[in-house]
């Protein structure tokens, strides 16, 4: 596709984004409203920073009061259709008061190639979809973290949702149930072993235990369901799917999008969750004096 795209001239939009479209001319024409689904690669400068391609695709809506994006080319185009759009960090800037994208500067641009997958007509289909693509990544994560473990000679028990545990010291006890509160220490790495977090290692400035109520999301998913392997006093080396960690945003510089992410632990404390404070009832007011 990208090959394809080197012949033709670029068109302009009314905001001065430059745009190409590449169509066979079959698809369904596209209209405001339509939640469309499709296949990106985002380039800025000289590097690659956004590959849907072989991950979750990427999702929009057809929008006609944006402009100097996207949706100003998409009503032109057909499900199937390619294109290629590009943003001058100049102009982004302008409409931005001055404020260029992180990582560019006067004269860089932005780069978009993407194709057409899919339209839905209304928001449940788009839902559904969405789910479906997230559920096939995960399942890749798990593959790919199945793989690793197994050249590597770990054996982890792998839970229900798809984390998988290396048991070190299952501690004593009961294991923790919705409702109950834990306190971890914890080291979070990559798995090149590059840490990204630690409350043991003092480098990143906090040592205080981790505390979090079992079933309240008060964590990455991954990172729960770990926890719930273990008992008071138990060590556990996790492997978790980034789409049961942080997933296609990541958490950049640190944590980059799909990475999957391991994590040494150790369940300190099981405890019942603090109950919330009664509210504060405010003053009955003053009579006149």
């Amino acid at each position: 596709m990208l090959a394809s795209c080197g012949g033709g001239s670029f068109q302009k939009t009314k905001s001065g984004l430059l745009y190409k479209i590449i169509s066979d001319g079959k698809g369904e024409q596209l209209k405001a409203g339509d939640y469309v689904k499709l296949n990106v690669i985002v380039k800025q400068k000289d590097s690659i920073t956004y590959n849907s391609y072989g991950k979750i695709a990427a999702y929009t809506m057809v929008d006609s009061s944006r402009t100097y994006d996207i949706s100003e080319v998409l009503p032109k185009m057909k499900v199937g259709d390619s294109a290629v759009v590009v943003q001058l960090a100049d102009s982004i800037a302008k409409q931005q008061m001055g404020q260029y994208p992180p990582g560019l500067k006067k004269g860089d641009k932005i780069t978009l190639t993407f194709r057409l997958i899919k339209t839905f007509k209304d928001m449940g289909a788009f839902q559904t979809d969405v789910q479906a693509e997230m559920d096939v990544q995960k399942e890749r994560e798990i593959a790919v973290l199945d793989k690793y473990l197994k050249s590597k000679g770990i054996n982890a028990v792998k839970t229900p949702k798809g984390v998988f545990v290396e048991i070190i010291n299952p501690g004593t006890g009961v294991k923790p149930d919705s409702g109950k509160q834990v306190s971890i220490m914890y080291t979070g790495t990559n798995l090149e072993g590059k840490k990204f977090d630690s409350n043991i290692d003092t480098s990143f400035g906090h040592t205080e235990p981790l505390q979090f109520v079992i079933g309240q999301m008060g964590m990455i998913a991954g990172f729960e369901e770990a926890a719930k392997m273990l008992m008071k006093g138990g060590k556990a080396k996790a492997y978790i799917p980034s789409m049961l960690g942080y997933g296609m945003q990541g958490r950049p510089p640190a944590i980059m999008p799909y990475e999957n992410l391991v994590f040494e632990m150790e369940l300190i404390d099981v405890t019942d969750a603090p109950k919330p404070a009664a509210p504060t009832l405010p003053a009955a007011p003053k009579g006149n004096q």
